[in-house]
């Protein structure tokens, strides 16, 4: 007879669930002797078949709340690699509104769990790149922009303006003011000189349609080296999971916009260059600074915009004579404030020529001022430049005054002069591109007229024409070409007779589909 295992009561019942014996004394579950082993044979399976999804004794999961369950489980994981187990509740609710509190699972879900991670982040003016999310979500940084994307149109989202101050600022925290070596206001002056140069690549468009963390990488590694404070780029990209090549190629940018900068404002900006830069940089750096300090442009076009108000001048002259004089001018029910003053009025206003003395003596006096001021603003660059030359410490050109070291808005940043006013890069490639299109048109316009019409194309060939075949007495002797493939598709779509307005733009294989292939 088989005893309780706790009590050692005889008294056994079996559970009509479960089959299990229970103590009917102490209810102690017994050790489980109900094994039924599930055997095969020609017509199928023989034997007791075990239902899944049990948990315990009376109640069952369903498919639906296991679902939600292991989808709870993965959100959870998720946001437990990222850090950001507060943001639990946010993410779930906006996933189910997302989903209608169906959830999912496979890797689509993952990716929409990150987006969804992403979102919340953005909506709370937090710094979370993609590239983070990738690493513990498993995709792509495309399949998860794309997701991006699909939820904020989902959920009629707009989203602030992404903020690569504030990203800045995190990272320089997290990596620079870390190193226990560095002194605070070294660090103050680093971080301000950060601001100040990250925010000239915004008005140099460098950051227009770029990705945003290989910018604030190259301009802390650029800090960092001006302040000789060891730092690895290489390092930091690869831990803020960014390209190092990408960082790379705007450290390099940021390099030619200074190089730029002292070429066209220092008296010895020819020998400047980017091998060079870092030894020059304590100067061109005090020179934007102070330039951004000085609203030379606005005084200079108040300056062009100075000219004589009539209607000031009519009232400073009747002031100092008769009011009848304008009344035998103008009439009685006329006010000086009414009256479009034109320089014919003078003359009906018989004004004396001690009043117009005085007059032009007030305005001559403010023109002078401002002409002072003028100078004033000069001088103190001049001397600024001057002092270039005598700097024994390092730390002396920097004095962190400029509105630009402080996070200012994009119109703000716009209207502040630095001493260089660039296009964006992709621009100035895009003009450079066409124009090489344009001579790859020319000469594929004189092989082909080459060929057609040789003779005509060896009378008028000129000295400067290096795509022509030059005729000496009666040998021809060929001039090597060197062509690429380019230059092939350029001959291919002329033959076709495409407009050379097409081609310029550079969209082959559009074209070649419609004219070439396409017959």
């Amino acid at each position: 007879m088989n005893s309780c295992k706790s009590c050692k009561s005889t008294t056994l019942i079996v559970d009509s669930v479960t089959g299990n014996l229970e103590c009917s004394s102490c209810g102690v579950v017994q050790d489980f002797n109900n094994y039924e082993q599930q055997t095969f044979n020609a017509d199928g399976p023989t034997g007791t078949n075990v239902r899944l999804g049990s948990t315990g004794s009376r109640y069952d999961y369903s498919y639906r709340e296991t679902k939600i369950y292991l989808a709870q489980n993965i959100v959870s994981d998720i946001l437990s690699r990222l850090d950001l187990e507060q943001r639990v509740d946010e993410v779930n609710n906006m996933i189910k509104i997302i989903t209608e509190e169906e959830y999912g699972s496979g890797n689509w879900f993952n990716v929409l769990v990150g987006a969804c991670v992403y979102v919340v982040m953005r909506k709370a003016n937090k710094w979370l790149p993609l590239t983070s999310i990738c690493d513990s979500v498993g995709c792509d940084i495309y399949e998860l922009g794309r997701m991006v994307s699909r939820v904020v149109e989902h959920l009629d989202l707009r989203l602030p303006d992404f903020d690569i101050v504030g990203l800045f600022d995190r990272v320089f925290n997290e990596w620079v003011r870390a190193k226990g070596s560095i002194g605070r206001d070294q660090i103050g002056r680093m971080l301000k000189q950060g601001i100040f140069l990250l925010q000239c690549m915004v008005k140099w468009y460098v950051t227009t349609g770029r990705r945003p963390v290989p910018v604030v990488v190259a301009v802390i590694g650029f800090v960092c080296e001006l302040n000789e404070v060891e730092i690895s780029m290489d390092d930091l990209a690869s831990q803020l999971n960014v390209a190092v090549a990408t960082c790379k190629s705007r450290y390099k940018e940021l390099l030619k916009r200074l190089v730029d900068v002292a070429r066209g404002n220092l008296p010895w900006g020819d020998d400047v260059n980017v091998k060079n830069i870092m030894k020059n940089a304590p100067i061109v750096i005090q020179y934007m600074e102070v330039k951004s300090m000085c609203n030379v442009g606005k005084e200079a076009k108040s300056l062009e915009k100075v000219g004589v108000d009539l209607g000031c001048l009519v009232n400073d002259c009747l002031n100092q004579e008769d009011e009848s004089t304008f009344v035998e001018a103008f009439g009685q029910n006329e006010s000086r404030d009414s009256v479009d003053w034109e320089n014919e009025d003078l003359e009906r206003l018989n004004v004396s020529a001690e009043c117009l003395s005085t007059i032009y003596s007030k305005y001559l006096e403010e023109y002078s001022n401002m002409k002072t001021s003028m100078k004033r603003v000069d001088n103190t660059m001049r001397e600024s430049s001057e002092k270039f030359d005598f700097f024994v410490d390092a730390t002396d050109y920097w004095s962190g005054d400029s509105e630009l070291s402080k996070k200012l808005f994009l119109d703000k940043i716009l209207e502040k002069d630095v001493g260089l006013n660039a296009m964006p890069p992709s621009f100035v490639n895009g003009c450079l591109r066409t124009k090489k299109r344009k001579e790859k048109i020319k000469a594929a316009k004189i092989r082909i007229e080459k060929i057609r019409r040789p003779l005509m194309a060896e009378r008028g060939c000129n000295e400067g024409d290096d795509h022509l075949v030059k005729v000496k007495s009666r040998k021809r002797k060929r001039k090597k070409i060197d062509m690429d493939w380019e230059d092939f598709v350029i001959e291919t779509l002329l033959l076709h007779e495409i407009k050379e307005e097409e081609i310029e733009k550079g969209y082959y294989n559009t074209l070649l589909d419609l004219h070439v292939f396409n017959l």
